[in-house]
């Protein structure tokens, strides 16, 4: 009897073991820690009603310090401690990734500069000029540590008008929040301000004036680079970026938004690429889901299969083309491609080239087991073909043909197992095989190297979550990896020194 309780106590611990298991297993993960957020005191009213929701749909706390954007950024780079960075003017996280305290970015929402005045405009100001006038008490923003007193500065320096405003401003205050409490409780009449700030002041209105018609400041949430849990923190910046979520918010508030993401709990993005592609993103991808705590479902294979497939109705979030043909096949669903990097033809043979093939001409001997890609299936296939043509070989070598396959991989193996004397494939295709094969390259022919364009689908519902992805791929860190797999680096206007 006590061995038979024993048995039904132990199933029963187990049986309660699995159901914990499972459960964990359905949760996100998270850190259990509180995520630290330097946030601009202009942005103080929307962030804590979107901290609010993000607090209540979550068991995840925010923890939020509030203050000037540069006095914000200075804390971050003593303390270096903090997750999310969020100022009032994407220039301070600009400043931010040149000191290297800042990874990527997310941009939110824009806010204007206006001036604002109590309601109903008892000093009837109308126009810069108005801010001049003996009988107007003028207050601004420090532009040595608030971003609109920044972005002011600059700009109406440039149009030589900052002087004279500088020497009719009565004060300077620390954050914009505290310029309109002065209008408000009446000890200045006028201030520059961001509009969305107004919102949660009901007694002042603003006027808008031709001089601040440009002075429009990007918010975006930057991602601390010393932080130890990146994917809580992209979890929430996610979240004040979602069109459904926090920029509903911001649009609450009075603040300028557009696009976004949707939001879900752990985003799945949906990428094409071609084959050869593979092994130059393929970490870099790993890296990127687990830093932001999200799922990337990658599908490789010849472009000329993902192109069928994406016409059949198969709609990636991002496309990576082996060519920039098999990108303009598609270009209704991708209208913006950026061409990255670059990858060449060259005649892959075995190791000491005993065949003694000097050319493409070569490939044409007699008796010579030659292995290219399917022209349909791959963009190396369509390329090969041109640039057969354009050698003046093609009804010379098509004959020794035996093999057409979808990726140059395969012909590489069947190289190694000695079913093939010779392949035309990309020069990335020999990268892991050079102690087996040898490359000849392609003389005098342009059309034998491919260009590689990267794209985001124009229906995606994670547009900015691809393009953080790109950001990665630009990488400095995956630049390399290009290079020793083979490829030529080509997109240098979006490198990481420009990210």
């Amino acid at each position: 009897m006590n061995r038979t309780y024993i048995l039904m106590a132990g199933s029963l611990v187990a049986l309660i073991g699995i159901v914990v298991l499972l459960g964990d297993r359905e949760k996100p993960s998270t850190s259990g820690r509180a995520v630290m957020l330097y946030c601009a005191a202009s942005n103080r009213a929307v962030m804590e009603s979107i901290r609010e929701e993000y607090e209540q749909e979550f068991d995840r706390s925010v923890e939020i310090q509030y203050g000037p954007s540069q006095t914000l950024l200075s804390s971050i780079e003593v303390a270096k401690q903090g997750d999310l960075y969020l100022p009032a003017d994407d220039s301070y996280l600009k400043l931010g990734k040149e000191k290297g305290l800042i990874a990527e970015e997310i941009p939110i929402a824009k806010m204007q500069a206006v001036i604002a005045v109590p309601k109903g405009n008892p000093k009837s100001i109308q126009s810069l000029n108005d801010l001049l006038r003996d009988d107007v008490r003028v207050v601004l923003a420090s532009p040595d540590s608030a971003a609109i007193g920044k972005v002011v500065r600059e700009s109406l320096s440039e149009a030589g008008r900052w002087d004279s405003l500088d020497k009719a401003t009565k004060a300077y205050r620390g954050t914009v929040n505290e310029v309109a409490n002065d209008i408000k409780i009446g000890a200045a009449d006028a201030g520059i301000v961001y509009d969305a700030v107004l919102h949660t002041y009901p007694d002042l209105t603003f006027v808008e004036i031709p001089e601040l018609a440009a002075t429009a400041s990007q918010i975006s949430v930057g991602v601390i680079a010393s932080t130890q849990h990146s994917a809580d923190a992209l979890h929430f910046a996610r979240f004040i970026s979602s069109a459904d979520r926090g920029l509903r918010h911001y649009a609450d508030h009075g603040f300028r938004v557009s696009g976004g993401d949707n939001w879900a709990d752990q985003p799945e993005l949906s990428v094409f690429a071609g084959s050869m592609l593979r092994p130059a993103i393929e970490d870099t991808i790993a890296a990127f889901e687990t830093r932001e705590g999200v799922k990337v479902n990658r599908v490789y294979n010849g472009c000329g299969i993902l192109v069928a497939q994406m016409k059949a109705g198969q709609h990636p979030d991002a496309y990576f083309a082996c060519d920039s043909e098999f990108m303009n096949q598609v270009h209704d669903l991708f209208p913006e491609p950026v061409p990255v990097s670059q990858n060449e033809l060259v005649i892959l043979v075995q190791k000491g080239n005993p065949k003694g093939i000097a050319s493409l001409r070569d490939l044409a001997k007699a008796g010579l087991r030659v292995g290219i890609g399917h022209e349909k299936q791959c963009a190396m296939g369509w390329i090969t073909q041109n640039t057969f043509r354009e050698g003046g070989v093609q009804q010379e070598i098509m004959p020794n043909v035996t093999v057409q396959t979808p990726t140059g991989d395969m012909l590489v193996n069947q190289l190694q197992t000695g079913s093939l004397d010779a392949a035309v494939a990309y020069l990335s295709n020999a990268a892991g095989a050079s102690e087996f094969l040898d490359a000849i390259r392609i003389q005098g022919i342009d059309c034998s190297v491919a260009t590689q364009p990267w794209a985001v689908a124009k229906e995606s519902p994670y547009p900015n979550l691809a393009s953080r992805l790109f950001q990665q791929i630009c990488s400095t860190e995956s630049q390399d990896i290009f290079a020793a797999e083979g490829f030529r680096w080509q997109n240098l206007g979006n490198d990481a020194t420009d990210e």
